[in-house]
């Protein structure tokens, strides 16, 4: 058993037989594993977690409004939280980084710290060009805020710093959503990125995540690959990255679909951009179940289909709705797709397993009465790990089907 290092520690004492996740590196601890605080911590604070029996497991950051009311910072009984101790953990996650931080300007977009996965739960830090774009989402990293910022310039060299603390997740924390500049001013209406020789602007004031889907980067390309001559359906477009590199790819046409007109705005300014012909290009701002089906109706096909739709299911309470969302969309995908082509097809709702999203996917081909093979398992690009004490880090799966 660890000796306990003070008196006056504020603690976590878990249940009995709680303490096993912890064991074995799970960094969340949920309100019903614990069975009481010593302490009175503040929101933030680092505790020590201990199990019923006395033995020191870990030190967390606490979070009394979360459902998750402690999330570990390290197992390391000798660690000091405080901020070289984040300091330490940034410099390793920029250190796994480094083949993206020396490839000669190829790629000037990427994540730099993926929170859990780097040791730091709650934060997120992507770089466009100059910029980073962080992301505060926890009470215990929201408690080291000024310090993290402070490292990051240190470290990175980078002036221009922006805070997109604006997600739902803060609000089941206790925490109001924030964004704006930290350091070098306003940003720029759109920041110039590129990526495997194509250029793209990001909205990084008001864009989806940070402003751009960098975890799918080398998804994009692999789509690319399978684009020539073939017509190409980029349903749930966004900003139009998967509709640059099809393009790229020799694709004889590619047709964009989104809900979000100003979306769709961008995309084509980054295609033209990239200096392809307008006329291989068509651009539909509508509900994309709503225009897929009319597209059935109408008897239309194509040979490659991209579905990339948004988080269907946030929670783990949605899943079952979410479901029947993948499902329906990827029956209507199946049903346009001429014979020999191909689904390019993703979730990037958490809740959703790879085992899940495979199976909703085989059952929208039955119903679609088509026959389809997986070629490929797609995934969030690697500067996205997934810790393998933490599964739930893997977020983004993907299928590419032949029919």
């Amino acid at each position: 058993m660890n000796v306990v290092r003070s008196s006056i520690e504020k603690r976590l004492i878990l249940r009995p037989g709680r303490e096993r996740s912890v064991l074995q590196r799970h960094p969340w601890i949920y309100s019903g594993a614990i069975a009481r605080v010593e302490g009175k911590p503040g929101m933030g604070e680092t505790v020590a977690v201990y199990s019923a029996e006395g033995q020191w497991l870990a030190w967390a950051g606490y979070s009394p409004h979360s459902s998750i009311r402690a999330r570990i910072w390290s197992w390391d009984t000798e660690d000091d939280v405080g901020p070289a101790f984040f300091e330490r953990r940034i410099a390793q996650a920029m250190a796994r980084r480094w083949w993206l931080q020396n490839n000669d300007d190829a790629i000037t977009a990427y994540r730099l710290v993926h929170a859990e996965s780097d040791g730091l739960p709650g934060l997120i830090v992507d770089r466009y060009a100059n910029w980073l774009v962080v992301q505060i989402l926890t009470a215990g990293m929201e408690f080291w805020r000024t310090e993290i910022f402070s490292t990051l310039r240190r470290l990175t060299g980078l002036t221009h710093i922006y805070e997109r603390s604006d997600v739902d997740v803060r609000e089941l924390e206790g925490l109001r959503p924030r964004t704006g500049a930290v350091n070098g001013g306003v940003p720029p209406e759109r920041v110039k990125i590129r990526e495997h020789g194509h250029c793209f602007w990001v909205d990084i004031l008001r864009g989806q995540k940070t402003g751009f889907y960098l975890d799918q980067r080398e998804n994009r390309r692999i789509t690319s690959n399978l684009a020539a001559g073939r017509e190409v359906l980029n349903a749930f477009c966004y900003t139009g990255a998967f509709s640059v590199y099809a393009l790229a790819g020799g694709a004889k046409s590619v047709c964009s679909i989104d809900s979000s007109g100003e979306a769709l705005a961008l995309a084509r300014e980054n295609v033209a951009l990239n200096g392809f012909n307008p006329d291989h290009q068509e651009w539909i701002e509508g509900d994309v179940f709503q225009v897929l089906r009319r597209f059935r109706d109408l008897g239309r096909k194509f040979d490659l289909i991209i579905l990339d739709p948004p988080k269907f299911a946030p929670t783990a309470a949605q899943v079952a709705r979410a479901a029947r969302g993948y499902k329906d969309i990827n029956w209507l995908a199946f049903k346009l797709l001429r014979p020999g082509g191909i689904l390019v097809t993703f979730s990037c709702s958490g809740g959703i397993t790879p085992e899940l999203f495979q199976k909703i996917v085989a059952d929208a081909a039955l119903d679609a009465r088509v026959e389809g093979r997986i070629s490929r398992r797609l995934f969030q690009a690697p500067d996205h790990p997934v810790a393998l004490s933490f599964p739930e880090g893997l977020y983004l799966k993907g299928l590419v089907v032949d029919i």
